[in-house]
């Protein structure tokens, strides 16, 4: 049984996310101890029981210590089948990092998985659906991936009921990834739901105003309607080719501000040497380590979640990465 310690590196629900998924595709008993430990809230949450729920249903096996706040979980997979059906978080709880778990089990599953995921779309600390509908699934279908997301519904904190469908074809052939450049025109999505239309607009437009003043041009689309009482929120998410930035609205923050944290977060990635956001590096990890060909990637920085990942990779895959630092970038290299 390989162990992980879910205290090292970034030390959040990523490990638990990355370790079960690999465990299911490598056939491997995991079990993960001291997960979340420094985090102010240790543990596992809602969050983390659905998305290892998920992967069970696809892999069926054996899962001890599954219940909310426990700090070890031991997961010994069994075989992996397609799976079809619904997910509901039952919170704001993320949608997308749910999918991070669940997305490389359905491609080594035998059948098709088909699900639909209710849940947060747009929230902090984690991947808005836009990153992940325009940005990574487009990655990896680059690799050989056929994936493809459809956003039913947005979701906002703390609310959620949010909804995305989701269908995982089994994977053929996992190639390599290698994207030298970015180029063109930045496009957006600026959505606000339950306020006033005025929102989304005042995002798009700060962000469009940043974007123009360091030479970018943009094409923001705007989203705005109602759900029902209750249910309001508001972000944008930007784009280039493999390099975003985005941001979420809060109560109390103005519009503005929204819209230029997102501009100046792709500002700083286009004005690197880089070939992909570290965002998608940090995604892009386990998959470059299961793929049958070579793969380079170029970030602005090591981030924590890209060691991390990098970590517990090798843990079940003895994957070597070759990390080296040229000039303004971080190169790494598998394969």
């Amino acid at each position: 049984m390989i162990e992980i310690d879910g205290s090292l590196g970034e030390g959040g629900g990523q490990i638990i996310r990355t370790a079960v998924a690999l465990a299911a595709v490598t056939g491997e008993a995991v079990e993960i101890r001291n997960i979340r430990a420094n985090r102010p809230k240790p543990g596992l949450g809602v969050q983390h029981l659905h998305a290892v729920k998920a992967v069970a249903n696809l892999s069926g096996g054996e899962i001890a210590g599954l219940e909310l706040r426990s700090s070890r979980l031991k997961f010994l997979p069994a075989k992996l089948e397609g799976f079809n059906g619904e997910i509901d978080i039952g919170t704001a709880g993320s949608i997308t990092l749910l999918l991070q778990c669940l997305i490389p089990v359905a491609l080594f599953a035998n059948n098709d998985t088909n699900v639909k995921v209710i849940g947060g779309t747009d929230v902090r600390w984690s991947p808005p659906v836009d990153f992940y509908t325009h940005v990574f699934l487009n990655a990896i279908r680059e690799m050989g991936c056929e994936v493809y997301s459809k956003v039913r519904r947005r979701g906002y904190y703390p609310k959620g009921g949010g909804i995305v469908e989701t269908r995982i074809a089994p994977l053929y052939h996992l190639g390599g990834f290698a994207f030298t450049g970015n180029q063109g025109t930045v496009k957006g999505i600026s959505h606000s739901y339950g306020l006033p239309t005025h929102v989304a607009q005042r995002q798009a437009k700060a962000a469009e105003r940043i974007l123009h003043e360091t030479g970018y041009n943009s094409e923001i689309k705007i989203e705005s309607g109602y759900y029902g009482k209750g249910i309001m929120g508001s972000g944008i998410t930007l784009w280039q080719g493999y390099k975003s930035g985005s941001a979420v609205g809060i109560r109390g923050r103005r519009a503005e501000l929204v819209g230029e944290e997102a501009a100046k977060e792709i500002v700083k990635e286009l004005e690197s040497e880089s070939s992909i956001d570290v965002h998608l590096a940090d995604h892009l990890i386990p998959y470059i380590a299961l793929a049958n060909d070579k793969s380079e990637l170029k970030v602005r920085e090591l981030t924590k979640h890209i060691e991390t990942n990098m970590y517990v990779t090798k843990q079940f895959l003895g994957a070597e990465f070759d990390v080296e630092h040229e000039r303004e970038v971080v190169v790494i290299r598998k394969g």
